[in-house]
């Protein structure tokens, strides 16, 4: 059995580690911006405004350290694909929060994409971030192979039948009642995929062989999954000005959430084997896990 205890002991390098890479990957972002005097107006001030929001980049970061994992250190391929999945965070989260969607007024402390321009704008914004993924994975990465191998990694984990999919089941099984297999569904889609696509397009980047992508995507699902099973956690345990968003609103809205279907302390339990899941995962790879490890322990212990 994994030993958590030993991996939660190394929590404080993890935390400066994780700045390290969320700066790196804001530097790109910055970087792949400045290239593109293109994108002009208001346009560029919401695409701005979202893509700076202060978020902690760990879907990029779990790009950067499966590069490093597999190859010894980040390349540049691995910057720009780690920017590229946040492009497409970035999207996602925007028109999470329209009115059509979970109407949220709050992202990450600050005013939602819509309520600081508005509608219009910010469905614009989403739609740019979302095809400037790709454009940049098309154009930055420098072998033409690798680049088509990410391209379809991203584009299946956040298209139709990734996590499109999932908002759209999310949104049709509102105030119905749940079961494991439904809120499995919805969250693999949702946010698992995109997940094992950061830790896909990482290893890629590195060069991994196929056992190395295959564990590496088992990791990143298990991640992800209990990346929404702390999330639905947080919902209904924190406050909206800690969470930097706002509380209770899954109950509010009839979703189908781990506390709704299997309750608080047996959520806490998937989310915990989850966590030894992800870890074990990554067993084939002898050193060098570390911060794998213990960004799977941080999702468990998540607190925003």
């Amino acid at each position: 059995m994994t030993n958590i205890e030993e991996i939660r002991s190394k929590q404080v390098n993890f935390k400066v580690a994780l700045a390290d890479k969320a700066g790196l990957v804001n530097s790109t972002l910055s970087e792949l911006l400045q290239r593109h005097p293109d994108i002009i107006g208001e346009l560029k001030t919401a695409i701005k405004y979202s893509l700076e929001s202060p978020g902690k980049r760990i879907r990029g970061a779990l790009v950067l350290w499966s590069c490093e994992l597999v190859c010894g250190a980040v390349n540049c391929e691995a910057e720009t694909a780690a920017a590229a999945i946040e492009m497409v965070h970035a999207y996602s989260l925007v028109h999470d929060d329209l009115p059509a969607m979970d109407n949220d007024d709050l992202r990450r402390g600050r005013p939602s994409c819509h309520k600081k321009f508005d509608e219009a704008t910010a469905i614009l914004a989403g739609d740019g971030l979302l095809t400037l993924a790709f454009e940049i994975l098309a154009s930055e990465i420098s072998e033409p192979g690798m680049a088509v191998r990410m391209i379809k990694t991203l584009a299946s984990a956040c298209g139709p039948a990734g996590m499109i999919e999932g908002q759209m089941a999310d949104l049709q099984s509102q105030n119905s009642r749940g079961t494991m297999d439904i809120l499995r569904h919805i969250h693999i889609n949702k946010t698992a995929k995109m997940f094992a696509a950061a830790a896909v397009m990482g290893a890629i980047a590195g060069g991994a062989n196929d056992e190395q992508i295959e564990h590496l995507l088992k990791y990143g699902l298990k991640l992800g999954l209990g990346f929404q099973v702390a999330d639905d956690i947080l919902d209904i345990s924190a406050s909206s000005e800690h969470l930097g968003k706002t509380s209770g609103k899954d109950a509010r809205q009839g979703k189908v959430t781990y506390p709704a279907v299997a309750g608080l302390a047996e959520s806490e339990r998937i989310a915990e084997s989850l966590c030894h899941e992800a870890v074990e995962s990554l067993d084939i790879f002898g050193a060098g896990t570390d911060f794998l490890r213990q960004l799977a322990v941080a999702m468990l212990e998540r607190t925003r």
